[in-house]
């Protein structure tokens, strides 16, 4: 009674705090999926604008001795139980376990590597699903088949074993369907590189997924120079560059259906001190990397402030500031930008967008356009 009691409560808080919500809203045609930084403690559920959002990734479960497991069970339980509680104020809101990431990476490899131990660990996301009452697992490797983080384990079996990972946590879950009914979503976060393609079989993996969140960005320019990280179109005058348009195009070329992408946006931005000022740093070497920061922090300290001057890459259609005195460039996502993505996702019959990570924002800037050009 007691939990109950303060689940209440929390709920009626959360009403109070946010008037727009309401607990019958039309279904959202296309997905916004927020990833929520569990690792590092207590989520500040009440700070989400769950109203605007159709699915939290919750980031993130570790892999150890072929297991997903809970890097903090005491916060990760309760965050799963306020996460839950949303529901109470928006019913279609799914909530997913986000398994990996870059720093949870390491034992992919080896989880997936045989029979028994893709089973183990199939076996035991799910059992988080059905634990917690929760909604689908979400795969974050970062990367079959390459390093990712350095110490990472990955060989070239990675390749089929990726999809093979795949298919037996959509058996485990068309069981825990059975057992509840309803619907549960097996969901992978990809890298949005031609390296991450030759290094899977997504035409085949896909088969087996709700969506592929592409991660467009984390770019960068080639070659150790500055460029931007979450552009959406190319730039320059290299036929191999990188760009949200361009990942799209390859998955969809690689059998992935255009109606399962995820397109990505950073609520973060990302600095470099470039060697030169030429060009306002960009295309110039990288001497070093500079804290960028969430996008709050650059709209309300950064942008034409403190030395930082804005330009606009028309051709990347992306914002960049850089700071001449210093030579320090910040790549990042503002509300054009996602207005933009928001439009690419509809031209291009998308399945919709998600983007690292909700508290980037806590001023919910981008969230807001965002909600505003994907309804």
């Amino acid at each position: 009674m007691k939990h109950l009691s303060q689940l209440l409560l929390f709920t009626v808080a959360l009403l109070l705090l946010n008037p727009d919500f309401v607990f019958s809203q039309k279904k959202k045609k296309y997905i916004v999926n927020a990833y929520v930084g569990g690792f590092r403690g207590l989520v500040m559920t009440e700070d989400i604008d769950v109203a605007k959002l159709t699915h939290i990734n919750y980031a993130f479960v570790d892999v150890k001795d072929s297991m997903a497991v809970l890097t903090n069970l005491a916060t990760d339980s309760t965050n799963f139980r306020k996460l839950n509680a949303l529901k109470l104020i928006n019913p279609d809101l799914k909530i997913v376990i986000s398994i990996g990431g870059w720093a949870w990476s390491e034992n992919f490899s080896d989880a997936v590597l045989t029979e028994s131990s893709r089973l183990k660990f199939a076996k035991s996301s799910v059992d988080i699903i059905r634990q917690y009452n929760l909604d689908g697992v979400d795969i974050d490797w970062e990367y079959p088949g390459m390093r990712g983080e350095e110490g990472n384990i990955f060989r070239p079996e990675d390749k089929q074993n990726f999809t093979l990972m795949f298919k037996v946590i959509r058996d485990e879950l068309n069981v825990l369907e059975k057992e509840k009914g309803g619907k549960y979503l097996l969901t992978t976060a990809v890298g949005g590189s031609k390296s991450f393609i030759e290094n899977t079989e997504m035409g085949l993996a896909q088969q087996y997924l709700d969506y592929v969140l592409i991660m467009t960005y984390d770019y960068g320019g080639r070659n150790g120079t500055v460029g931007h990280h979450t552009n959406l179109y190319d730039y320059g005058d290299s036929e191999e560059g990188s760009s949200a348009d361009r990942s799209v195009k390859n998955f969809i070329a690689a059998g992935v259906p255009a109606n399962k992408i995820g397109l990505g946006a950073a609520f973060y931005g990302k600095g470099w001190e470039a060697a030169s000022s030429t060009n306002n740093g960009l295309g110039e070497k990288r001497v070093k990397a500079v804290q960028g920061g969430g996008y709050t922090k650059l709209k309300d300290t950064m942008i034409d402030q403190n030395g930082y001057k804005k330009y606009y890459d028309k051709k990347a259609h992306a914002p960049y500031l850089f700071n001449d005195s210093t030579k320090v460039l910040i790549t990042y996502e503002d509300e054009d930008t996602v207005k933009e993505k928001c439009k690419y996702v509809k031209k291009n019959n998308l399945a919709g967008i998600f983007f690292w990570e909700y508290f980037s924002d806590p001023k919910k800037y981008l969230l807001t356009e965002i909600s505003k050009n994907l309804d």
